[in-house]
């Protein structure tokens, strides 16, 4: 089952504090608004989302439908099938996607609480 692009989403006390420190590590802002709460950044094959305000707790993020670099593959699996997949193989979710086609998300948590978020985009 192919997963998709791989990020942390960070809930950060205060975005500015949180961008600069990671730019110091190499990460550039590659995405999102901070007027808004969030910024994506990029090094390498490594992102990260910082997010303020918006979670309660960090996420690990998995996005269908996307590469490593943000790109659309000419193919990929579709969140409903791994949300599928997974309450098949017993897992509890969160909660669950709707619609039967197009973007959508489902949250599970692993064992020790942290939440796992799947989100795709088309």
């Amino acid at each position: 089952m192919d997963l998709g692009a791989f990020s942390v989403s960070l809930a950060v006390s205060n975005l500015k504090d949180s961008r600069e420190f990671y730019e110091r590590l190499g990460f550039a802002v590659v995405g999102g608004d901070a007027d808004q709460g969030w910024l994506i950044l990029r090094n390498g094959d490594t992102t990260l989302g910082l997010f303020h305000g918006m979670f309660d707790s960090n996420i690990l993020t998995f996005n269908p439908g996307w590469d490593q670099a943000g790109q659309e593959p000419p193919s990929f699996t579709d969140v409903r099938e791994i949300q599928a997949a997974l309450k098949a193989d017993g897992a509890a979710l969160v909660s669950e996607v709707e619609g039967e086609a197009g973007p959508g998300s489902f949250v599970i948590t692993d064992p020790d609480g942290n939440v796992v978020l799947f989100d795709q985009h088309r």
